[in-house]
């Protein structure tokens, strides 16, 4: 009712591979064919009893798009001695910008048509000791502290800020067990302790294996992504800033009413 979902009854026991391509395709349809093989070999066998699949897909164009004639082949400082090539967009706006100094960190707000959802970019300085310049950030990183750092009001938005950003394409997959049990969901994947009763009535039912796979493209229209599964803040009174993202960042896809993250991912390296 909510979630536009529904279920369909299969047959584990008799037909394992042909259910796993079936809830494969059905994750390909529901994201453009974006993502891929969601369940691998295996994961899907006469024991299994149930399958939760959950997937989203985003598509979003740029309120202001990067005009392909200004991308440019540029370097990409992965770290102090490695460097690889990157077809770098660029483009000058007065988009949303922050500096934060306690990071050493500057963020800027790239909306989306009717403004709705924005594309947020972490950028801290790079660092002159061989550091990653990311794990402090990554770290100490709290919804709090995003929230203070991005909320418009707190902004400067009246800057040019000259803007060069990569255009990337990021797939991963992982397998959450270990993480959903770090965070404290240990009983549902045993056994002899987890209680589902309330799905099938009688229990019996344990969580084995959870999947998630995640897609996000980034050029001059706008951006592709699907997935399945009290600081002090300062302006910078400059006209312009310049925002370089040539080494790593972290970047997030917000809907703004809600301050809802739909996507989050860390750009370490072209491809």
């Amino acid at each position: 009712k909510f979630y536009r979902a529904d279920m369909k009854a299969v047959d584990f026991l008799g037909a394992a591979e042909e259910t796993r391509g079936q809830i494969n395709s059905w994750v390909e349809q529901q994201t453009e064919n974006k993502i891929k093989d969601l369940l691998k070999q295996g994961t899907v066998s006469g024991l299994t009893r149930l399958a939760l699949v959950n997937a989203i897909y985003f598509k979003g164009n740029w309120l202001n798009r990067f005009d392909q004639k200004d991308t440019k082949e540029m370097t990409f400082k992965i770290n102090q001695s490695e460097s690889k090539p990157v077809q770098m967009m660029h483009q000058i706006k007065k988009f949303p910008f922050n500096y934060v100094p306690d990071y050493n960190l500057q963020i800027v707000e790239l909306p989306y048509v009717d403004e709705e959802l924005s594309m947020f970019v972490l950028l801290p300085e790079e660092a002159t000791d061989g550091s990653d310049p990311l794990v402090k950030l990554e770290s100490e990183l709290t919804m709090e502290k995003l929230d203070e750092w991005t909320t418009r009001s707190n902004m400067d938005t009246g800057t040019d800020i000259i803007v060069y950003l990569p255009k990337f394409k990021l797939e991963e997959d992982y397998e959450l067990n270990d993480p959903l049990v770090q965070m404290g969901m240990k009983d549902v994947f045993v056994g002899g302790m987890a209680d589902l009763s309330g799905m099938n009535g009688k229990g019996g039912l344990f969580l084995s294996t959870v999947a998630h796979k995640a897609f996000v493209e980034v050029n001059e229209e706008g951006t592709e992504a699907a997935a399945a599964t009290a600081g002090m803040i300062a302006f910078c009174m400059f006209r312009e800033e310049h925002f370089t993202a040539d080494h790593p960042f972290l970047f997030f896809i917000r809907h703004n009413k809600t301050k809802s993250i739909l996507f989050l991912g860390r750009f370490s390296s072209p491809q």
